[in-house]
């Protein structure tokens, strides 16, 4: 049997209880007011029949008489007249009246008059009015006597009892309890009723799931909440969050977002439209993290429950991506200046097999001085270590190739090794790239010029451009918004992993000058650790030389 039955039926009993409950109470309150009512009724009357002065008068006379009342002048007396008019009237069973020694003066049967009451009469006579049920020779009733006093006032001298059948009495009763009846049974509909909108209720909640199917739910949930390094975003179909994995939490930067809309959460712009418009996000900048944003929506039965949102952490990914390019452009560089050298020996080659030497020593001697390949970039000469070298280079080709001129900075002075080059290729690498992004969009010439120290194991690079400049108020370092913020500073993600990656080592990513209307901005970068201090085993203590020119 289903949970929601079950229920069903335990409210239903429930509400059946209650109703035989208070159904017999009123019951018996019904039959106790009715019981109670003729009881008044009667000790009205008897009052007042014992307080007619007739009355009064004739017992009185009856009781001073010592002898035995006559049966046949009592049956044609005033008194016996009276009682049976009051009872005609009233529908009481009888209406007695007795004098001082109980000797019925008055009574329904005739036969009876003259005769002793078989109902007790002292205190009556006493001055007490007696209300109570008792059977006597017609029957049990519901019976009232109250004293007769004489004219001139002092004891009682007789009593007046009136009394009401019992089945007479509680001819209302059945109406009453039929009504009683009619008020159950609604309420019992009301009940059924109920019960059946609260278990449909219940059935449309749940999705019909029982209760142990929700308990292994709820138990299957916090396995996987916390199981997983994924973070989970659970919004109902009013886009209110429902549920949020701890995870979830951390990814986003959430504080006790369960119970909130979606549009309190503080979320950036992209991901909060592509939660709202059901749509993934690959890759995003929360914060100082990466993340991607995956969302399913959810329905059960043709109904729409709300949506799951899967937040996975891609900073460690975007960052390999990031590290992997810098090597990559070195890596086509050093191919390329591989290739060109190669040329270059097999011309020197031919020459010595041609017996041509001396042009091969005037081309070998013109390879010394001008290098193995004509470069790109501006004084690279300055730059002694051979990986950034090559990336300057790659750096400077594609530059070229997009009207851009690269160049060193005369300040340049490295000393010691580098031995962490993802790192240091990557936020350079980053760096670069929107420099030189700026620069096509900046008046002629366009140039971006880069300078590289050394802080004992730390690389300091700053990167200058001829761009526009950083505009005001634009946060370079937030997520970008829209693809149009790429042309202007900043392409999305690259400049706030770059600082990530710097603050991990203890570095950091800045802007040292923003830039302008005539000039172009200026980054700063350092990153602690890459570079191996001079003096160490394997490197040069000597600094390289510098030319004695100025920079362009």
């Amino acid at each position: 049997m289903r949970f929601t039955t079950r229920l069903f039926l335990v409210q239903l009993a429930v509400v059946v209880a209650v109703l035989v409950v208070c159904t017999a109470a009123f019951a018996v309150i019904a039959v106790g007011q009715v019981r109670a009512a003729a009881e008044q009724n009667a000790l009205n009357i008897a009052r007042s029949v014992a307080a007619s002065p007739d009355v009064r008068s004739s017992v009185a006379a009856w009781s001073a008489d010592p002898g035995t009342p006559d049966a046949a002048a009592l049956a044609d007396g005033a008194l016996q007249r009276t009682a049976l008019a009051v009872a005609e009237r009233t529908d009481a069973l009888f209406v007695v009246i007795t004098d001082d020694h109980g000797i019925r003066l008055a009574h329904p049967r005739p036969e009876r008059l003259g005769q002793t009451v078989s109902t007790p009469f002292a205190r009556v006579l006493a001055g007490e009015e007696v209300v109570d049920w008792e059977v006597g020779t017609l029957g049990r009733s519901a019976r009232a006597k109250v004293p007769v006093l004489p004219p001139e006032g002092g004891p009682a001298v007789g009593e007046v009892s009136v009394g009401f059948e019992e089945g007479s009495v509680l001819d209302d009763l059945p109406a009453l309890l039929v009504a009683i009846g009619v008020a159950a049974f609604v309420a019992l509909a009301l009940g059924i009723g109920a019960g059946t909108v609260l278990r449909r209720r219940w059935e449309k909640a749940t999705l019909g799931l029982q209760p142990e199917e929700l308990t292994a739910l709820v138990q299957q949930q916090s396995a996987v909440l916390d199981g997983v390094g994924d973070g989970v975003l659970a919004l109902d179909e009013n886009g209110v969050v429902r549920v949020c994995s701890d995870t979830a939490a951390r990814l986003l930067g959430l504080s006790e977002p369960v119970g909130r809309p979606l549009g309190e959460l503080g979320l950036p712009a992209d991901v909060h439209a592509a939660i709202t418009a059901g749509l993934p996000v690959l890759r995003a900048a929360v914060g100082d993290r990466i993340v991607a944003v995956d969302v399913h929506p959810v329905r059960r039965g043709g109904r729409a429950l709300g949506d799951v949102v899967v937040v996975r952490d891609r900073t460690d990914v975007a960052e390999l991506n990031e590290q992997l390019a810098s090597v990559q452009t070195v890596t086509g560089a050093l191919r390329m200046q591989r290739h060109e050298f190669s040329n270059r020996l097999h011309v020197a080659a031919g020459l010595i097999d041609a017996e041509r030497v001396d042009d091969a020593r005037a081309f070998l001697d013109e390879l010394l001085q001008r290098g193995s390949i004509p470069s790109t970039v501006t004084d690279i000469e300055r730059v002694d270590d051979p990986f950034l070298q090559a990336l300057l280079v790659a750096k400077g080709t594609d530059a070229a190739a997009r009207g851009v001129a690269l160049r060193v900075g005369a300040e340049t002075l490295l000393l010691g090794a580098l031995v962490q080059v993802e790192d240091a290729a990557a936020v350079l690498t980053n760096l670069l790239d929107n420099a030189i992004a700026a620069a096509e969009h900046g008046g002629e010439p366009r140039w971006v010029e880069t300078t590289l120290l050394s802080d004992g194991d730390a690389l300091v690079v700053t990167v200058a451009d001829s761009g526009p400049g950083v505009p005001p108020g634009r946060d370079v370092f937030a997520a970008s918004a829209g693809p149009a913020d790429d042309r202007v500073r900043g392409r999305g993600i690259g400049l706030p992993l770059s600082r990530e990656l710097a603050r991990r080592r203890g570095g950091s990513v800045w802007i040292i000058d923003p830039g302008g209307s005539a000039t172009g901005a200026v980054f700063a970068a350092r990153i602690p650790g890459v570079l191996r201090a001079p003096g160490a085993a394997g490197d040069r203590i000597d600094p390289p030389p510098r030319p004695e020119e100025t920079d362009s």
